[in-house]
């Protein structure tokens, strides 16, 4: 009776478990898909942003909201201007439109730190950066 028992038991936790796998193989996925969200945004741009920002200090990551916030930076070439960057991650695609950037610009007036205007050039320059570097790091996983 035991073992007529134990047979029983056995086989009601094993017969669900034969019938889920049946043999087939799990589907491949695709680990360059455009579409990533291990981090909660798309990951290839999210890399790339702290690539391309990675010479300035970080204040502040979130990768699950898909922000990233520098503190200012002075370029010691020019020591009387720092600028302070903020990269939004708006969607989960690898899309041109899934990235916002935008700078604060300010410039040193007899020892004060005064706002001054950013050019739009230099935003539209760093989001073509971050989103050439995301594409490099696709083809790059693409390739492996």
């Amino acid at each position: 009776m035991n073992r007529l028992l134990r047979t029983a038991i056995l086989g009601s936790l094993i017969l669900p478990l034969a019938a889920c796998g049946g043999g087939r193989e799990r589907p491949q996925t695709d680990i360059a898909a455009s579409k990533v969200t291990t981090i909660g945004v798309n990951s290839y741009l999210w890399r790339a942003s702290l690539d391309t920002l990675s010479f300035m200090p970080l204040l502040q990551t979130d990768s699950n909201g898909g922000v990233i916030v520098t503190d200012w930076y002075v370029n010691p070439n020019v020591p009387t201007e720092r600028m302070k960057v903020t990269v939004t991650i708006l969607d989960q695609d690898l899309r041109a439109d899934a990235i916002r950037v935008a700078a604060l610009r300010e410039v040193n007036r007899g020892g004060a730190w005064v706002s001054a205007p950013v050019q739009a050039a230099t935003v539209q320059k760093l989001e073509d950066i971050i989103l050439t570097r995301a594409r490099d790091l696709r083809r790059a996983a693409i390739a492996d």
